[in-house]
């Protein structure tokens, strides 16, 4: 079994049923990730209700989906020490939302001396953690 960072696009691949799914989905059996998760999963399906017309109850289906995801994780509360360190200088070039999940996979690495892969379909942040040598799962 795994231990790893989920980032939102892991989940939406899972729940929204898209192509290239993480294929070590089954076998995380602790996620961790930043609270940005909710509102990231969250503003994306109600962007997709809107633009590809979702019906209520697919809109509810996969609501519940994410929040039942939601629920499996160890989710990481953006405090001060959070948002210092995805202020600092990085060793690749990384938007805002993904230096604070980056910022809160390398703190909680770092607070509890394990090592986290890093799950995720975004390029730039499979770059950025890959340079600070975490493994990556999934593909961008």
């Amino acid at each position: 079994m795994i231990t790893a960072y989920i980032d939102a696009s892991v989940v939406l691949r899972v729940v929204l049923g898209q192509p290239n799914a993480l294929p070590q989905w089954k076998q995380i059996d602790h996620g961790v990730s930043s609270v940005l998760i909710v509102v990231e999963t969250l503003r994306t399906l109600d962007r997709l209700r809107l633009r590809a017309q979702l019906s209520d109850a697919e809109v509810s289906r996969r609501r519940h989906s994410i929040l039942a995801t939601f629920a499996s994780l160890e989710l990481i509360e953006i405090d001060e020490v959070v948002l210092d360190r995805a202020a600092q200088p990085m060793p690749t070039e990384l938007g805002t939302l993904d230096a604070i999940h980056l910022a809160s996979a390398l703190l909680w690495q770092e607070s509890v001396g394990e090592k986290l892969p890093m799950a995720t379909h975004d390029k730039a942040l499979a770059i950025g953690a890959r340079a600070y040598g975490m493994q990556i799962l999934g593909e961008a």
